[in-house]
């Protein structure tokens, strides 16, 4: 029999494993509209201070009545609690209030409209059913170029449209994909994440439909686990020649380390994660917990498997990320100079684009005509 440590020790290890797993969870709208103002014909609203409500960039609030808002980069200031952001865009027919439950994001486009493009709801087959996606059409010599774009581990389809400005700027056709278990692709099993270790298979099927619709050149662009999807594309020999390019968003490049981040900013002890692991890689407990089967996750640790990346990668990641620690990504980049590049930014997790949209814009769509010059 097991004793009382190391019943505790179990206990909390299939708990962290189901955390990591667990199906989307409802959002949290934890913030409040304290005030509404009219500055110059412009909505403010102001808000309770705190480390995001001050946070310099583009970012938006989630209405839990539906809907959104999208603000502007600078922060006023209302006294010692509360400050102020100027709204430079309403979803249509919301009209806000003193006391609306808000949730800040830095999903700034809801959908390709509210990010000025022209989409179509097209569906891909995959080997779990049909999943949704938006298929954004290229223009001129460009749009044999297909960008598909992977959103990471709770997070909807729209926050990858981030990207998608900049793909659609070059000239390039963007595929914004969905997956098994994401909250719009299909349920399967008990609904849980397998930390991108099936998902692949999903995201696979949408480089078979750029190709057979005439894309000569791929380009993926992952964020947070998203990466980890694009990274095995990229290194699989049956799907390498495939794919030209990487634009990784704050990627998880170590599923170890990660959950082990994300304990230590729920409060427990970091080394708490690895309490998860033999939940997540053994068979028999990672059934118990609703998984279908064990994760390979020495196979999804990019930097013990990064003499095997071939394809250029350009890498943007927060200093503040503590979801996804940067210094993994510096890990990376240090390992592989010869196709890496890092991009570092004042920024937490997948915040990159909003702590600095220019530079974020910049930075990728240089890198995409040095690597991919033709296009």
């Amino acid at each position: 029999m097991l004793g009382p440590v190391a019943a505790a020790a179990l206990g909390a290890g299939a708990l962290i494993a189901r955390a990591v797993t667990a199906p989307p969870a409802a959002r949290s709208y934890d913030l409040v509209i304290r005030e509404l103002e009219r500055d110059q014909g412009s909505l403010v609203v102001v808000l309770d201070r705190t480390r995001q409500t001050t946070a310099r960039g583009k970012y938006s609030l989630l209405f839990e009545q539906g809907g959104s808002a999208q603000l502007a980069e600078e922060v006023a200031e209302r006294g010692p609690d509360r400050v102020a952001r100027r709204v430079t865009n309403l979803s249509a027919a919301l009209a806000p209030s003193n006391g609306d439950r808000v949730s800040w994001s830095g999903i700034y486009f809801a959908t390709p409209a509210d990010a000025g493009l022209v989409a179509e709801d097209v569906h891909l087959p995959t080997p779990v059913g049909s999943v949704p996606a938006w298929l954004i059409e290229g223009d001129g010599e460009g749009a044999r170029t297909w960008a598909i774009h992977i959103h990471g581990l709770g997070s909807p389809r729209s926050g990858p449209l981030r990207g998608a400005l900049v793909a659609a700027g070059l000239g390039y056709t963007s595929l914004v994909v969905s997956y098994r278990n994401d909250g719009e692709g299909p349920r399967t099993g008990a609904g849980r994440s397998m930390l991108g270790a099936s998902e692949v298979d999903d995201v696979d099927a949408a480089l078979k439909f750029a190709v057979e619709r005439g894309a000569q050149r791929l380009v993926l662009f992952g964020w947070s686990m998203g990466a980890t999807i694009a990274l095995q594309l990229a290194a699989d020999p049956t799907r390498r020649p495939r794919v030209n390019a990487l634009v990784l968003e704050s990627p998880v490049l170590d599923w170890i380390a990660t959950v082990k981040a994300n304990c230590a900013r729920a409060g427990l002890p970091a080394t708490a994660g690895l309490l998860s692991v033999p939940w997540l890689m053994l068979t028999p407990l990672a059934r118990a917990i609703g998984l279908p089967g064990p994760i390979p996750l020495r196979s999804l640790d990019w930097i013990a498997r990064s003499r095997q990346l071939e394809t250029p990668t350009l890498v943007l990641h927060g200093t503040r990320d503590d979801s996804a620690p940067f210094s993994v990504a510096m890990a990376l980049s240090e390992r592989r100079p010869d196709i890496v590049q890092l991009e570092e930014f004042d920024a937490g997790h997948t915040m990159t684009w909003n702590s600095d949209p220019d530079r974020w814009q910049n930075v990728v769509a240089s890198w995409l005509k040095t690597q991919l010059p033709d296009s």
